[in-house]
C-alpha cells in the first residue's frame, strides 16, 4: 500500500500537520466511516483541501465547502497544436475578451438555459421567494462566466501525439457560494441571506441529517448547483471551439467538490470530497497542474488501495504556499499590494520558459505555489492510471488584481 494510516485517517503523500488536524476533528464528528487525504491535501475551511470524509445517512455543507460542483472538464479537439502555434498570441486574445472572467460578463450576451426549469428550484422556494428569486436571479446573471482565484482556460498540447485539447476549471460561482452560506446559516439559526460572521478554519464540520427536511433541501439544492456547473463549464467550452473552429472527439468531466451517494462495503454511504477526484474502475478524470507543469488524463483501476481509497484520488498538484505569502496583501482601497514572496518577473519568466502563452493571473497562481504534479500522481499509482499527459500551451485567468469574492 501507499497510504500510512495516521490516527485513524488514510494519508497518501507527505502529511500536512494542518490539514491532517483538520481531518481528524472531521472523523470526530458525526457518523464517520472513514477519512482520507489525498496527496494533494491542504488546509481548507472545517474540512482540508484533498480531504474526503466517508460518512453514513449525513451530509457536510462546510465539506462540500463554498464552490459547490467546483470542477474540470476538458476536450480533445481535431485539431494538432502545431496548426494554432503560429497565431497562439491572437487566439489567447479573443479567448481573454470572449470569456468572461472575474466577477461580470464582458459582454451583454445571456446564457438561457434549460436548467432555469428544473424542479429543484422549489428548495429555494421553501426558505422564501426573496431568497428564490435573488439566487435564480444571480445564477442566470453568471451562467457562462468562469471567476477568478484558481479558475482557468487553458489550451494544451498532448505529449507523443500533439493533439491539441481545451481545459477549464470553475464551479457553481455566486449562486453555489451563497447556496452554501445560506444552508450554513440555517443550520447556525440565522437567516438564508444574513451576512455570516467570519468562519474559523478548524472549526468542527457543519453535519446535517440526510433524512430531515433540511438535509433533503441541501442535497437537491446541491446537485442543483453541481448541474448549473456543468452547464457553465459545457458553456465556457463550446466559446473556446468555436474560437478556434474545432470540433470535439473526447471529452472527461468531473466534480471535485461534491458528495456523492455512494456503496462501499454494502453500505450507503454519502462520500464528501473536497478538492478530491472520484476514481473508481474505468472512471475517467482530468486532474490540473499549474501553468508551468502538466495536466494529465486518468482512469480509476481495479485494485484494493483503489476501493480504500473510497475511489478518491488528487484534483491538482497542490498548493505549497498560501495567496498571501505568494502574492502580498491587496489594499483594496489604495489598489497597492505589498509583502508578496513571488515577484511578477519571476512569474513571468517561468511560464515563458515553459513556453506559455499567459493572460491574466497573479503571481498567487505562479508555478511556485504548487507541487509538481507528477509527484501526486506517483502517490496515487495503485490507484489510478495516467491515459494522457497535456502539456499547457495557451492559459487564460482572471487579471491579477480582480475583485471576486466567489473565488474558489
Amino acid at each position: 500500500m501507499t497510504y500510512q494510516t495516521i490516527d485513524g485517517v488514510r494519508v497518501w503523500g507527505q502529511p500536512d500537520p494542518g490539514a491532517l488536524a483538520q481531518a481528524k476533528t472531521c472523523a470526530e464528528h458525526g457518523h464517520v466511516v472513514q477519512a482520507l487525504l489525498m496527496a494533494d491535501h491542504h488546509k481548507g475551511y472545517s474540512q482540508p483541501i484533498g480531504g474526503v470524509v466517508v460518512y453514513e445517512g449525513q451530509i457536510s455543507p462546510s465539506g462540500v465547502g463554498y464552490d459547490i460542483g467546483c470542477g474540470n472538464k476538458a476536450v480533445r479537439t481535431n485539431l494538432q497544436a502545431a496548426d494554432i502555434k503560429p497565431k497562439l498570441s491572437a487566439i489567447m486574445d479573443r479567448i481573454a475578451r470572449k470569456v468572461s472572467f472575474g466577477v461580470g460578463r464582458v459582454n451583454s450576451e445571456r446564457v438561457d438555459h434549460e436548467l432555469f426549469d428544473d424542479p429543484d428550484w422549489s428548495v429555494y422556494a421553501a426558505v422564501g421567494r426573496q431568497e428564490h428569486d435573488k439566487l435564480k436571479a444571480l445564477a442566470r446573471e453568471q451562467l457562462g462566466t468562469v471567476g477568478s482565484g484558481n479558475h482557468f482556460v487553458d489550451l494544451f498540447e498532448e505529449v507523443g501525439t500533439g493533439r491539441l485539447w481545451v481545459g477549464n476549471h470553475f464551479g457553481s460561482r455566486g449562486f453555489g457560494h451563497k447556496t452554501a452560506s445560506g444552508f450554513l446559516n440555517l443550520a447556525a439559526g440565522r437567516e438564508f441571506l444574513e451576512n455570516a460572521p467570519g468562519e474559523k478554519m478548524d472549526q468542527p464540520p457543519v453535519l446535517l441529517d440526510l433524512a430531515s427536511e433540511r438535509g433533503d433541501m441541501y442535497f437537491r439544492a446541491m446537485k442543483l448547483a453541481g448541474r448549473y456547473a456543468y452547464a457553465g463549464r459545457d458553456y465556457v467550452i463550446d466559446q473556446v471551439l468555436a474560437i478556434l473552429g474545432a470540433a470535439a472527439d473526447f471529452e472527461v468531466h468531473n466534480h471535485h467538490n461534491y458528495a456523492w451517494r455512494e456503496l462501499h462495503d454494502g453500505r450507503d454511504t454519502i462520500v464528501v470530497r473536497k478538492g478530491a477526484t472520484p476514481s473508481s474502475p474505468g472512471q475517467v478524470g482530468f486532474i490540473g497542474g499549474s501553468m508551468g507543469d502538466i495536466s494529465v488524463i486518468v482512469r480509476g483501476k481495479d485494485t484494493d488501495e483503489n476501493r480504500e481509497s473510497y475511489y478518491s484520488t488528487v484534483h491538482g498538484a497542490g498548493r505549497i504556499m498560501s495567496r498571501t505569502q505568494a502574492a502580498g496583501k491587496m489594499n483594496w482601497k489604495t489598489r497597492v499590494r505589498t509583502g508578496g514572496q513571488i515577484s511578477p518577473e519571476q512569474m513571468a519568466k517561468a511560464v515563458r520558459d515553459f513556453g506559455v502563452e499567459l493572460r491574466g493571473a497573479g503571481t498567487d497562481e505562479s508555478p511556485f505555489v504548487y507541487r509538481k504534479l507528477q509527484e501526486v500522481l506517483d502517490a496515487h499509482a495503485e490507484t489510478i492510471e495516467v491515459l494522457h499527459v497535456l502539456r499547457p500551451i495557451g492559459v487564460c485567468m482572471a487579471g491579477a488584481d480582480e475583485f471576486d469574492p466567489y473565488k474558489d
